[in-house]
């Protein structure tokens, strides 16, 4: 596992920079924290797994692409720029058809598969 930096010398986070550090799908790479929220970006494509985060929301912000998110009845397209929260105890399944860069904002410690540990459960708060 890796830190957090131990101290900014009062630098912007350049999303674009830190997409260019990895390259693995579904993995969560945190930028940044406030509070006890961390800030992680993540490259998506294809299909993911059904799961819930039953403890906490969980925010989408599309930076680049388009996701959307399955429901048991329905689901919603987020396009570049846009935001979802979807709420806790909500089962959904995230799909990209082609790659998306995203956002993803929730409580540290938060596994990218909730409840639903396997193959897919990525390492948590990696920094980059």
């Amino acid at each position: 596992m890796t830190t957090a930096p131990a101290a900014r010398h009062h630098h912007p986070i350049n999303f674009a920079q830190k997409f260019t550090l990895f390259n693995e799908q579904w993995s969560p790479k945190v930028v940044a924290e406030m509070n006890d929220y961390q800030f992680k970006i993540v490259r998506l494509e294809g299909d993911f797994i059904w799961h819930t985060h039953a403890d906490t929301d969980e925010a989408f912000l599309v930076l680049e692409g388009e996701l959307r998110i399955d429901f048991r009845d329905g689901n919603i397209l987020l396009r570049q720029g846009e935001l979802y929260i979807v709420p806790k105890g909500t089962e959904h399944k995230p799909y990209a058809e082609h790659e998306v860069k995203l956002m993803l904002i929730e409580p540290r410690g938060v596994f990218n598969t909730g409840e639903q540990t396997g193959e897919r459960t990525a390492q948590n708060d990696v920094w980059i």
